[in-house]
């Protein structure tokens, strides 16, 4: 996650900004939100993205690319980056830019499991679950908004997490370094916790599926695993890239389920991608 930082957003008619934090579901553990700095385009105001907007990232040139325009930016609804973001502004945010909302389904966005599938226009959002078509479901998407527009949207501030102690269910292993995001699907797929205070120079992978409980408060996270099971688990090297095969090693040493594999049970059945 760190290495998004400072990314360049482009719009269809130019730069926006640059990504300087994310806010994360800590119900789903998935990115919902990108905060950019505009700079001086805007004077320094910082917006949202949604990663419902996002294209194909360049990796190269450090871009990732947005099918809305500067005007759009502009014209988007103002956040104060220093309080929490409420449902209320996350349901104006998601209405001025035409998203459905993401809550509600059995996905991780909406019905499904990409935040492309919910952009209006998308080749298959009129076939998706979350694609409001006739008048009744139009009417049960505005009483379903009435209804949970006083709802906690549980939305956290990544980088305040960075460095939060892990505590297994024996004593405390580390704290979180980092966190690995699925670059599809915006899911937060693992946390990378530092041992070193405990375990010279080993860094492991955690996954948030595995976590029994966050104490927000006292900035602590709690984990259904052992002390000795985490030492023995294959170390994580942030210079190599993760691949599906090292991800079975760590799921099969931890005995957990694999999440692409619970995910594509729920995911529904599209012609194309």
């Amino acid at each position: 996650m760190k290495d998004l930082k400072n990314y360049a957003i482009h719009a269809t008619d130019g730069t926006i900004g640059h990504v300087q934090d994310f806010y994360f579901d800590d119900e789903a553990w998935v990115i919902r939100y990108l905060v950019v700095d505009t700079g001086t385009w805007l004077s320094s105001r910082k917006v949202l993205i949604s990663p419902v907007a996002i294209g194909r990232p360049n990796w190269i040139e450090k871009i990732l690319p947005v099918s809305i325009t500067k005007e759009q930016v502009k014209q988007s609804p103002d956040i104060d980056t220093d309080k929490p973001v409420s449902r209320q502004h996350e349901m104006r945010y998601l209405g001025y830019y035409g998203y459905p909302y993401y809550w509600g389904g059995a996905g991780l966005w909406g019905g499904g499991s990409y935040p492309t599938m919910m952009m209006p226009g998308y080749a298959d959002f009129a076939s998706t679950p979350q694609a409001v078509q006739s008048e009744t479901e139009k009417t049960y998407a505005r009483l379903q908004a009435a209804r949970h527009q006083d709802d906690d949207p549980h939305l956290r501030d990544c980088k305040a997490v960075m460095t939060y102690h892990v505590q297994a269910i024996d004593g405390d292993i580390g704290h979180v370094q980092d966190m690995l995001v699925d670059e599809e699907t915006w899911a937060i797929r693992y946390m990378i916790v530092n041992t070193s205070n405990w375990w010279l120079g080993h860094q492991v992978l955690i996954a948030p599926q595995w976590i029994k409980d966050v104490s927000w408060a006292d900035a602590t996270v709690s984990i259904n695993l052992s002390q000795h099971v985490v030492k023995d688990a294959p170390p994580y090297d942030p210079a190599a890239q993760l691949d599906r095969e090292q991800e079975k090693s760590i799921h099969n040493h931890y005995r957990r389920a694999a999440y692409w594999s619970t995910e594509a049970k729920r995911e529904p059945a599209i012609s194309d991608r």
